[in-house]
């Protein structure tokens, strides 16, 4: 089992570096001007000179390269070009929303979608799995945009007023405010030191940091404001989790052994739960990494309708600014994360079937 998970997090690191290479070449090639993007088109060519020497930006693109990589070894991952900050403050401020609305999502798709598709695959052809697939199905084509300003309009504007009324954009309501834990709990830290960066981007996860510091308004708030876009970004992969779990459990409950459990006279909660359900979930764990995968790496149009400034959102500022710095440091969280929850899934294979942790 080690040298499996050795020799997988050995893959992962040419992935994470190629994925690096072609970003930052991708960065600098694509049309545009960051000097003109940043300081507006009237920007003279002494101000865009003077500005492309203040970024290292009129160096040969593979002595940027060796720069980038030597600081980003040493984790660091550059000052933004936009804002002139850290990259790594403005992940910490913005990433933890994207984590709560990610997992949020998934734990929505997860709890709703596999229970749905194994009641379809065990009523084939009933009226409930047909209603299941046709749910399925149209939650895979609503747009996010769409059925986010519907939801938006639904529980917002129709239901203001009403105990079914919840908030359409924010973390949480104006006027309140949460204390970080750190401080809660008079935590003596020095400012700008690696633990308090790993303290503030815990605080700023707010459902943790409030349940820490037990503010049950903040937690009953940041929770309010967080159903309607989890909701709407767990649509489509609630709706692919529900057909792949269909069709695998299909698979499985056709084979030999659970034909002889049912002979054997072993009841439908035995046969689905504890013989079929295990075996199918080798499929249903893969798709659910690369949604949760997806998810955290940035869901631009959910961000930007409920008003959430968090990792997709952030992207596309930096894309449209050309802010090189953001674009590079997001898409290697973003790498990393998915390569993360690929190295998750590898393992959980190697747990769910003894056959690959023997190979």
């Amino acid at each position: 089992m080690i040298q499996y998970t050795i020799r997988r997090i050995l893959l992962a690191i040419p992935v994470l570096l190629a994925i690096i290479t072609v970003t930052f070449i991708l960065a600098r090639i694509i049309p545009g001007d960051p000097c003109r993007a940043i300081l507006g088109e009237k920007a003279t060519e002494e101000v865009c000179d003077q500005f492309a020497r203040d970024f290292g930006l009129d160096q040969p693109i593979h002595v940027q390269f060796g720069i980038y990589l030597q600081n980003l070894l040493k984790g660091d991952l550059g000052n933004s070009i936009r804002y002139g900050r850290p990259v790594s403050i403005i992940l910490i401020e913005r990433l933890p929303i994207t984590i709560e609305l990610g997992l949020s999502a998934m734990l929505i798709a997860v709890l709703i979608g596999i229970p749905a598709g194994i009641i379809s695959a065990v009523k084939r052809n009933s009226i409930i799995d047909v209603v299941t697939m046709v749910g399925a199905n149209i939650g895979v084509s609503v747009p996010v945009f769409f059925l986010g300003l519907m939801l938006i309009y639904i529980f917002a504007v129709f239901l203001k007023d009403t105990p079914f009324q919840l908030p359409p954009s924010g973390r949480i309501s104006a006027g309140l405010s949460a204390t970080p834990f750190y401080e809660f709990f008079d935590m003596q830290v020095e400012s700008g030191s690696p633990r308090f960066l790993v303290y503030e981007f815990l605080a700023n996860l707010y459902i943790f940091n409030s349940i820490i510091t037990r503010n049950w308004v903040i937690l009953g708030d940041a929770l309010k404001h967080l159903i309607l876009p989890a909701v709407a970004l767990s649509t489509i992969p609630m709706s692919i989790i529900a057909r792949i779990t269909r069709s695998s459990m299909l698979e499985v409950l056709g084979l030999d052994y659970v034909r002889t459990a049912r002979a054997k006279g072993l009841t439908r909660y035995q046969i689905v739960f504890k013989h079929a359900f295990r075996n199918a979930l080798i499929p249903v764990v893969t798709i659910v990494g690369l949604q949760l995968g997806g998810i955290l790496g940035g869901a631009v149009l959910t961000e930007t309708i409920f008003g959430l400034a968090g990792v997709g959102l952030s992207m596309f500022q930096a894309i449209t600014a050309r802010d090189f710095p953001i674009v590079q440091g997001l898409v290697v969280v973003i790498a990393f994360v998915y390569v993360l929850f690929n190295l998750l899934v590898d393992l959980s294979y190697a747990f769910l079937d003894p056959r690959i942790r023997l190979n």
